[in-house]
This record gives structure tokens, C-alpha cells and sequence, in this order.
């Protein structure tokens, strides 16, 4: 194996996990996935968004965000309302019950991850992004739809807080 195939797989390793540890900490702490935290926390920035914005926040495809949203409607943390200007228009936005699980969340990586592609140099991003299609398509994936990170893991149910006293 070539160093830079070792540089490539350390680096991609490294990004995985800090994804995946934050998953992890979304789920343990809060109950909900990382995509879920994700999404809410595209949601918390404004009042109501449209599919389409949500999708365009999260910089990802309107399907897949909306399988995500789906789940947080089910679980009372997001709700659907008709947008009161265009009565055709489906808006999400965050329940009370929402905002309240999102004072204790944990940063998504996703965040990080975002903000680290956004701060490389122009030529740089379209370098990584060729790279990494290039990739894809040598490993045949290019077919695949692209799902948000660990979104098809099962929340677990939020750990408890222990008492002092061991109960």
C-alpha cells in the first residue's frame, strides 16, 4: 500500500470517527441521532423552513432530509405547518419540546465538518470534491443515494442520570 492510500485511509478513518463518536453522544445523551440533531439544528436558526431550505441548510438532497424530518414530526420534536404565505407550502419547524432537547445537545460534527470543507481555499474544495467523486465512482458507489451520516442507526433511549446515592 501507498503512503498517500495509508494518508487517505487515516484521514477519512479520522473523520468517521469523530462523526460516529458524535452520533454516539447525540443518541446516548439526548436519544436521537446525529442526523436528527443535525437537522434540528439547521431548524433552530430561524422560524420555519420549507423541505427545500432544509435540504439546502443540511447540503443535502430534499428526499433525504425529509426522511429525517419525518422521524423528528413522529417524535414530537419537529412540527408541519402550511406556510401562512403560500397555503401551498409544508414549513418545518421546531416543537418547544425541540428547542428544549436542543439546549443540552451536544455540537454535531456535521457542523465541523461543513465549516472545516468551507474554510479550505476554493481550488482546494473543488480539488476534494473531484477527488472524492472520482472515488466514489472507482469503488462504483455513484448509483448509491447518498444518506445523511448514521442516520440509519436506531436512536437509543437517553442514559439516566444517576443519584448520588447510587439509585
Amino acid at each position: 500500500m501507498t503512503s498517500e492510500v495509508t494518508a487517505v485511509l487515516d484521514d477519512l478513518r479520522r473523520i468517521v470517527r469523530v462523526l460516529r463518536e458524535s452520533s454516539r453522544a447525540a443518541e446516548h445523551q439526548l436519544g436521537v441521532t446525529g442526523a436528527q440533531l443535525f437537522v434540528m439544528r439547521a431548524l433552530s436558526s430561524t422560524r420555519a423552513l420549507s423541505l427545500n431550505v432544509l435540504a439546502a441548510r443540511t447540503r443535502t438532497h430534499q428526499s433525504t432530509v425529509s426522511v429525517v424530518a419525518k422521524r423528528l414530526v413522529e417524535r414530537g420534536f419537529v412540527q408541519r405547518t402550511t406556510s401562512a404565505i403560500d397555503g401551498r407550502r409544508i414549513e418545518l419547524e421546531l416543537t418547544k419540546r425541540g428547542r428544549k432537547l436542543l439546549q443540552r445537545a451536544p455540537f454535531a460534527a456535521q457542523d465541523r465538518l461543513i465549516e472545516g470543507i468551507e474554510k479550505l481555499p476554493k481550488k482546494a474544495r473543488k480539488d476534494l470534491a473531484a477527488a472524492l467523486h472520482g472515488l466514489v465512482e472507482a469503488m462504483q458507489l455513484a448509483d448509491e443515494a447518498p444518506a445523511m451520516f448514521f442516520d440509519d442507526e436506531e436512536p437509543v433511549a437517553p442514559k439516566k442520570a444517576k443519584h448520588r446515592d447510587g439509585s
